[in-house]
């Protein structure tokens, strides 16, 4: 009984975890997305693909440290969608689904994509398609937000 509890347990801990480079997983859109306006913020998703050198690196790079920089730390949300994932999901309106069927109701195609969400599950902001120059990836980004942050405090 204990070797089944315990293994129950072990099988569970992938999914508390923050996938690979420091993103969680997204696991109910509504209740994040409610979580992020309250902090005054957008939901910020990245739709990926296991296989995806860019999605790793847009992670990597500037997801991963965006969480941690001072300035959006505590006022977003930043959750990651595998499109190739079967991982279960709650949509916005709290329906069960999977990463890889709202990925397709969210007609995400070519990944990364990277999308801002307010917590009526309308996006704020055009989506952020690509891993476009990197040089220019954290102005587009930083700007996204905050023109997400202000279609929030407008509503």
């Amino acid at each position: 009984m204990y070797r089944l509890i315990g293994g129950l347990i072990l099988a569970c801990l992938p999914l508390a975890a923050p996938a690979a480079g420091g993103l969680a997983p997204a696991v109910g859109l509504a209740a994040e997305a409610r979580q992020a306006a309250a902090a005054g913020g957008p939901l910020i998703v990245l739709y990926s693909r296991a296989d995806c050198a860019f999605c790793r690196a847009v992670k990597r790079d500037f997801l991963g440290p965006l969480a941690a920089d001072p300035r959006y730390a505590g006022r977003v949300v930043i959750r990651e969608i595998g499109q190739d994932s079967d991982a279960p999901l709650a949509d916005f309106a709290g329906r069960p689904t999977s990463h890889a069927a709202f990925a397709a109701s969210e007609r995400i195609r070519l990944v990364p994509v990277v999308a801002f969400y307010g917590p009526d599950g309308r996006q704020l902001h055009p989506p952020i398609v690509g891993a476009r120059l990197p040089d220019f990836y954290q102005s587009y980004l930083e700007n996204a937000i905050e023109q997400s942050m202000q279609a929030l405090r407008q509503r």
